[in-house]
């Protein structure tokens, strides 16, 4: 005969309840389980992936404006940094080879490379 605990349905796991922030109170619904998600995401490789996504397409789609290319690009750079924790030589070592890309694919678009 099965014991009473045996016999007993099984319960599922409790929702966790929502993380409340000093941010809380200035999302809507929908931010506020984007923001939920964001705090259980450890260090920065998506927004690295992300960056680089969003200047591909920059260069796709507006060529033209240096001034954000330029800005997103050092913007990766300094992500980049954080995540490696690289030191002052692989740092202008880095800026170099992202300007070198820029250089490279910049000039055969026509477009005007800003160093």
């Amino acid at each position: 005969m099965a014991s009473a605990a045996a016999r007993a349905p099984k319960s599922s796991p409790k929702p966790k309840k929502p993380k409340h922030s000093l941010y809380s109170n200035a999302l809507d619904e929908a931010e506020g389980l984007d923001f939920e998600l964001a705090q259980d995401v450890e260090g920065i490789d998506d927004e690295i992936a992300l960056l680089r996504l969003k200047i591909k397409s920059l260069l796709e789609t507006d060529p033209e404006n240096v001034r954000l290319i330029m800005q997103a690009t050092n913007a990766l750079a300094r992500l980049i940094e954080a995540r490696y924790k690289i030191n002052a030589d692989q740092k202008k070592a880095l800026k170099n080879a992202i300007g070198s890309v820029l250089k490279d694919l910049a000039i055969p678009l026509g477009i005007k490379y800003l160093p």
